[in-house]
């Protein structure tokens, strides 16, 4: 059985790379992407099941890249990583089709399972079906 994808993109160097070596070391095969423009590009080749996705980014935010991400594929399931959460823009990300909203710092042990999360939500649903059936959304903190 292969590796769940995931794809974390944030654009601080040193909690992305860390982010990345660590779920890496929790058997997940981590890719990683410093813009919201690069990590569409990512997604674009295929292969990512769940997206790690900061709020605060140069360039393309967190919701502006969420909104192209879910566009490209719907059934993506994306987790946003966020130190300042606005619950306006955590309504707004809910309500494009974002998984759940994680606050850092979190623990590895919370994002694990809100991956595995993510990732059983994707499971049970049918393959290849138009819109995905949105799970309840969650809040982690």
């Amino acid at each position: 059985m292969s590796r769940p994808r995931l794809l974390v993109i944030d654009d601080e160097d040193a909690f992305r790379e860390t982010v990345g070596k660590l779920l890496t070391h929790r058997g997940f095969d981590v890719s990683t992407s410093s813009d919201g423009a690069q990590g569409i590009r990512a997604v674009l080749r295929g292969g990512i099941e769940v997206v790690i996705l900061d709020v605060k980014m140069a360039g393309l935010d967190g919701i502006e890249t969420l909104r192209e991400l879910k566009r490209i594929q719907p059934d993506l399931e994306v987790i946003i990583l966020t130190g300042h959460l606005l619950k306006s823009t955590e309504q707004e990300g809910l309500k494009l089709g974002a998984f759940a909203y994680l606050t850092k710092p979190c623990t590895v042990p919370d994002m694990v399972q809100t991956i595995v999360a993510a990732l059983d939500a994707r499971a049970q649903r049918p393959a290849h079906s138009g819109a995905p059936e949105a799970p309840a959304p969650r809040h982690a903190s």
